[in-house]
């Protein structure tokens, strides 16, 4: 089936955000000027009302910005939007980062010990299914028949939906782009994967309605992680 205007304008559109925001991510416009919009529009194919709104939505994710008799220039990263989930994948096609790495655990930290201290104040019965189901994905990836890396962040992202504070649950992007990197790392490191008895506990603190075993839970898995980021800082 054949996509409609419309939908080949937005394919089009995203292609070139896609494009161009993993080029700034990755340092292509370092050493280079970032091309006008007739040059992008000439060098991608593409006309310029597609050019004029990917420049658009990468100045919305603090990429870009346009000024009078200036052009379009790039931002420095403190200007990006490192919430944004197109921003966050860009950034993992980077060379690899022990900072960058520590940096998402360190959030990770602020971030999923409260989540979890709230899941098991508030979450519904809806809500405790979820980890409940993301707990049985990762029994299942134990024995090969699951993908560990997506039972994992299923288990961790439904703590956040289940904290029942749209905030928390807003983190989602940032935790699994966070949890993807450091996972990666964590089996290339130490050819470990994820902890089923530590996971089990913060599951159990959670169903006890426990906040202050499920917080201490939470702490104590990523902590583990930040020990591997220091012994692989280390040893070089």
């Amino acid at each position: 089936m054949l996509s409609s205007p419309a939908t080949g304008g937005r394919n089009l559109t995203y292609g070139l955000l896609d494009s161009l925001g993993r080029a700034i991510v990755t340092g292509h416009y370092d050493a280079h000027v970032f091309p006008t919009e007739a040059d992008l529009a000439k060098q991608h194919g593409v006309s310029r009302s597609v050019t004029r709104e990917a420049v658009k939505m990468l100045t919305a994710k603090g990429l870009l910005t346009a000024r009078p008799r200036k052009g379009t220039t790039v931002q420095r990263p403190a200007h990006w939007n490192l919430f944004d989930a197109d921003v966050l994948r860009w950034l993992l096609e980077r060379t690899f980062s022990l900072e960058l790495l520590r940096q998402f655990t360190e959030l990770r930290i602020a971030i999923e010990p409260a989540a979890a201290a709230l899941a098991a104040r508030a979450a519904d019965a809806a809500g405790l299914a979820l980890i409940q189901a993301g707990y049985r994905r990762m029994e299942a990836a134990e024995v090969g028949e699951d993908d560990p890396l997506e039972a994992d962040i299923a288990f961790h992202v439904a703590i956040l939906a289940a904290s029942a504070n749209p905030f928390y649950a807003q983190f989602r992007d940032v935790v699994e782009t966070a949890l993807r990197t450091s996972i990666r790392f964590t089996n290339r490191f130490k050819g470990r994967t994820a902890s089923l008895p530590q996971h089990r506990e913060v599951l159990s603190a959670i169903e006890a309605r426990d906040p202050d075993a499920a917080r201490d839970g939470m702490i104590a898995l990523i902590t583990d992680v930040m020990t591997l980021i220091d012994e692989a800082g280390k040893t070089g």
